[in-house]
């Protein structure tokens, strides 16, 4: 095993249950500092950010696991978009029930909170979305094939292969992100994996392997983003193929920009989808220029 990255600003655990469901919040900083909430993407964790958070240290960051993800409980059957939008919902009444917050969302943590913040865009004041602009858009054609899908794999779940070890895992992560550090892909190694009946395991619940049986639309996305009253910052990796959903996303890019109302671009060099990871300084760059300007009346 690499040597393994070692953290400047250690988080600290703690457990609710949101919508009666099991979760986990890692918070860093001290609880007057101004707070940052920051959610992360599919098959990931709240520890995907600790790289940025080293880097923003006036900062008190807020970072839940999803359920189904990291150490927050999993759900007893198949997991839906609007479950995360509940989720975000009791977070912020927790932790922020009187102001409006400012939010960080990578890739599936950004596209709930872009939802969120045109749904409820009193409780929003500043967002973020990094690697998260949609999803391609469906088609109806899709819907019975979907689920009939989804009726197989209810009835016989994915699974995991176990995994060889961490060393094996870190060199995986270095493959997908080229740009990853061996030291950083050693932590996010640790991270994302645990002990699971004597066998090395991903922490993230396998049925979110299942496919989705609703489909996405891009319409209804786009209506609730042009009810977004806050600023909105965009950050894309600069190597867009790497993007899992790339192919109907950034060919439909001008059309879903156009759908807020005030918007600005970063676009961050050397990076794929995983910005927090390959080059969190210009991310932790980019997210205190946005969130520490004062806001315009």
């Amino acid at each position: 095993m690499p040597y393994c990255y070692q953290p400047l600003r250690q988080p600290r655990s703690e457990y609710h249950h949101f919508n009666g469901h099991p979760c986990h919040v890692l918070r860093w900083g001290e609880p007057d500092a101004p707070t940052l909430f920051m959610l992360h993407g599919w098959m990931d964790c709240a520890l995907t950010f600790q790289f940025v958070t080293d880097l923003l240290p006036e900062w008190q960051i807020i970072a839940p696991d999803w359920r189904g993800f990291g150490d927050s409980g999993w759900n007893s059957g198949s997991y839906y978009s609007a479950d995360y939008l509940a989720d975000l919902d009791a977070l912020l009444q927790h932790y922020s029930p009187q102001a409006a917050a400012k939010v960080v969302g990578h890739s599936m943590g950004a596209m709930v909170s872009g939802l969120y913040a045109g749904i409820r865009p009193e409780r929003v004041a500043k967002l973020a979305l990094v690697e998260g602009f949609g999803l391609a858009d469906s088609r109806a054609q899709e819907a019975p094939g979907r689920y009939a899908r989804w009726l197989r794999e209810k009835q016989q779940p994915p699974g995991y292969q176990p995994l060889a070890s961490l060393a094996a895992v870190a060199r995986r992560l270095q493959e997908r992100n080229p740009h990853l550090s061996a030291d950083k892909a050693a932590f996010m190694a640790q991270a994302l994996t645990t002990q699971r009946d004597g066998a090395l395991s991903y922490r993230a619940d396998p049925r979110h392997k299942m496919v989705n049986p609703v489909l996405y639309r891009l319409e209804e996305a786009k209506a609730c983003w042009r009810r977004i009253s806050c600023p909105v910052q965009w950050v894309i990796g600069g190597e867009m193929w790497d993007h899992p959903m790339a192919k109907g996303v950034f060919d439909t890019l001008d059309e879903r920009r156009a759908c807020f109302a005030d918007l600005r671009e970063a676009v961050i060099a050397d990076a794929g989808h995983m910005v927090q990871w390959e080059q969190p300084a210009s991310l932790a760059a980019t997210l205190q220029s946005f969130f520490a300007q004062e806001q315009s009346v």
